[in-house]
């Protein structure tokens, strides 16, 4: 194995690490189509420098495939096709390879009609959301993802969890350049990040969560207990109300507070949603697109300071591919156990 060590991380190559996380989930009863599309997933977000939505979250997704709580086996199906609407089952398996079929079908059919959707329902943690549209601004055409999750934000006002963390990425093709990608969760900070910080021992800052009454916490162990703030205040649990109907209500997916943890073992599978759309610059005739998107970056990047969304994370992936995946040893070391499951 490539891998370099220090007192407290191990960098790894990332195909090294890509094949170490199929095996392991083909060894908790995955089929290895869908590790190979978990895998994929799991490790972009690692080399994008995206540690909450990476290889930390493969011990749940292993166990829940393991203990039944995600259908390792199931097959993403298309169950409504309208033209340009469509609707899959994700069969209580991985969001990604449900994720990844909407993609195909969902660029197919923009090409075709100039404007298209598609909703998945019984579905589970889709990741990194950027990761997605990027795939549907590659091809030439605006992304948008909208997912739920299970319920960790209150409405304003409140402290009781009903939304989740509901993430949305928007992505757009360039001239010469990798896609703009814009992807936030309508929480002050992704749960992943406060999972993160647990378990690496660390305390979070104290706008980021409250307890479970209510109160403002640094302990992220009562952060996940408690409940997340919402970006922009009322305006992000707001945001999180309309990503919850359009994910959710509109294709027939559990609501977050009648989704199961993505993280704990106990209950049903959580049968969260996603709507994906996808837009033909061109149908709206001789737009000069692309031309003016570049137009509106150069007059972002004229001033200083600024940066543009996603560059931070295109630069991490370069230097992942150069330098390595950097993982703390206490996970490469859970991980490396997790090759066989029945000892």
């Amino acid at each position: 194995m490539k891998e370099k060590k220090t007192t407290a991380d191990i960098i790894c190559d990332p195909d090294t690490l890509h094949a170490l996380a199929v095996d392991i989930l083909i060894a908790h009863k995955t089929r290895s189509e869908n590790a190979y599309s978990v895998s994929d997933a799991l490790i972009a977000a690692e080399c994008d420098g995206k540690k909450g939505h990476g290889l930390m979250r493969l011990p749940h997704y292993a166990r829940h495939a393991y203990i039944g709580k995600i259908n390792g086996l199931a097959i993403p199906e298309i169950i409504d096709n309208k033209k340009n609407f469509i609707l899959i089952d994700a069969h209580c398996g991985f969001a990604f390879p449900a994720c990844q079929l909407a993609i195909e079908t969902l660029i197919h059919k923009c090409k075709e009609y100039g404007i298209a959707a598609v909703g998945i329902n019984r579905s589970h943690h889709f990741g990194q959301a950027g990761y997605h549209v990027e795939k549907i601004a590659n091809a030439g055409l605006i992304g948008l993802i909208v997912g739920n999750s299970p319920a960790a934000i209150a409405p304003w006002g409140g402290y009781k969890p009903i939304f989740g963390t509901n993430p949305i990425a928007f992505a757009a093709p360039r001239l010469a350049h990798s896609p703009l990608v814009i992807d936030m969760s309508v929480s002050k900070v992704a749960r992943g990040n406060i999972l993160y910080a647990a378990q690496n021992k660390q305390m979070i800052p104290n706008d980021w969560a409250l307890d479970i009454n209510g109160r403002a916490t640094i302990d992220p162990e009562e952060a996940l207990k408690g409940s997340l703030l919402p970006a922009a205040d009322a305006k992000g649990a707001n945001l999180a109300l309309m990503i919850e109907i359009l994910s959710a209500a509109l294709t027939g997916a559990f609501f977050g507070y009648e989704s199961s943890s993505f993280f704990s073992e106990e209950g049903t599978p959580p049968q969260t949603g996603q709507l994906l759309l996808a837009i033909d610059p061109h149908c709206f005739g001789k737009t000069h697109f692309l031309q003016r998107i570049e137009e509106l970056i150069h007059q972002i990047e004229q001033q200083e300071n600024t940066r543009l969304p996603g560059s931070k994370a295109y630069a991490q992936r370069e230097q992942s591919k150069k330098n390595g995946i950097t993982l703390s040893r206490v996970l490469y070391e859970k991980l490396m156990n997790m090759l066989h499951p029945d000892k």
